[in-house]
């Protein structure tokens, strides 16, 4: 039977993160959103703290948790500053491939010494040309002796200008589409690897984000992980143990939007009492946490699911989807119970908004978790 009940490692575990991210993170959040700013400086601490690498094994250097807990810590950040907390995260979506595709002595030789100090990494998989399609990527792996040559572009690739090592797909042979992927593990200090400049964005603005070039880069056949053709799978797995935690981050947004909305409506008067006595501010309040709590359950299942050695396809796709859809809702209401201050970005509401946007689209948009939650289902029927 499913027991969510919080063991006393656990507690700990999220009270650190909780500290971390309202003394750390939260005061620099406002600041670094305007500016753009991708503040190393806490990542730095991050790392130092053990909180970042946290799904790589401790015989790896990592700190070698389970899913749940690592939900547990991702929500407790992104209620500070979801920007930060993707770029924070990052790794575990770039390293995720290593551990699932890679031999012990690829684990052993990239990150063992990736994990001995702070190092960032990129997952190199969306490209210009298409994102939710994965089975057309257009880079392409030319096979010469010992080495691959790799030309191409990806787009949208977090922590690209400041990375030390990417994870990349690329297909061998365009007309295989899926069959023909492979995954790469490739050094920044590749020549022919070209990051590009920081795209400018809505939200997340914390996170570094930026296209990443491939021309004519050699990565040795001993960087290659799985066998030919594999990389599609090690991909598609890869997402399946990484979506979980973008409920984690969702759901994070969602309880920043009540909590900034209840002590908002508490405070604000109107018609001689606080808002917060009004039956219709009362409603919003009440739709908002029903909203939360599902969210924060549907994503602890699917932790749970995949912690005890499911695959969990369904469960991650379910988690992601409604909590990223959830956390806009919420945020959309919190700006409401703000009224015009809410629209100003002088107050921290607005800002939970242009966040919440990105969980609905980055990690497979929701449009294509609706996809695989039905194909899922139907499975189970045939």
């Amino acid at each position: 039977m499913v027991d969510f009940a919080l063991t006393s490692e656990q507690t700990s575990l999220r009270d650190m993160a909780r500290k971390f991210a309202r003394t750390e993170m939260a005061p620099h959040a406002a600041e670094c959103d305007r500016a753009g700013r991708f503040p190393d400086e806490i990542y730095r601490k991050a790392w130092e703290l053990g909180l970042m690498n946290l799904n790589v094994p401790t015989e790896y250097g990592g700190t070698g948790l389970a899913l749940f807990d690592q939900c547990l810590i991702v929500e407790e950040l992104a209620h500070a500053c979801a920007g930060m907390t993707t770029s924070i995260i990052a790794n575990c979506l770039a390293l995720e491939p290593i551990l699932l595709g890679g031999t012990e002595e690829q684990k052993h030789r990239i990150l063992d010494p990736f994990c001995a100090e702070y190092h960032l990494a990129s997952f190199c998989l969306t490209e210009p040309s298409g994102g939710s399609d994965a089975g057309s990527l257009k880079t392409h792996a030319r096979r010469d002796g010992d080495h691959y040559v790799l030309d191409g572009e990806k787009c949208f690739i977090t922590n690209a200008p400041f990375a030390s090592l990417y994870t990349v797909f690329a297909t061998t042979d365009p007309t295989l589409r899926h069959k023909g992927i492979n995954a790469f593990v490739v050094s920044r200090d590749t020549e022919g690897v070209l990051p590009g400049k920081e795209e400018e964005k809505m939200g997340h603005r914390a996170s570094a984000t930026s296209t990443v070039r491939f021309e004519g880069a050699r990565v040795p056949v001993a960087n290659r992980l799985g066998a030919d053709g594999e990389g599609f799978s090690i991909a598609m797995r890869t997402l399946d143990q990484t979506r979980t935690p973008i409920g984690a981050l969702a759901t994070g947004i969602a309880q920043a939007a009540i909590d900034h909305a209840a002590a908002y409506a508490k405070r604000r008067h109107t018609f001689g009492k606080p808002i917060a006595e009004h039956q219709a501010i009362q409603i919003k309040l009440a739709d908002m946490t029903q909203a939360l709590r599902a969210a924060r359950l549907l994503t602890w299942e699917a932790a749970w699911t995949i912690d005890h050695g499911e695959r969990g396809s369904l469960e991650s796709a379910v988690a992601k989807c409604f909590a990223s859809d959830a956390a806009m809702r919420v945020a959309d209401e919190a700006i409401q119970v703000f009224g015009g201050y809410g629209y100003m970005k002088e107050y921290p509401v607005e800002k939970l908004l242009r966040d919440a946007k990105l969980a609905q689209i980055y990690e497979g948009s929701n449009e294509i978790q609706r996809i695989v939650i039905a194909r899922e289902l139907l499975q189970r029927y045939a």
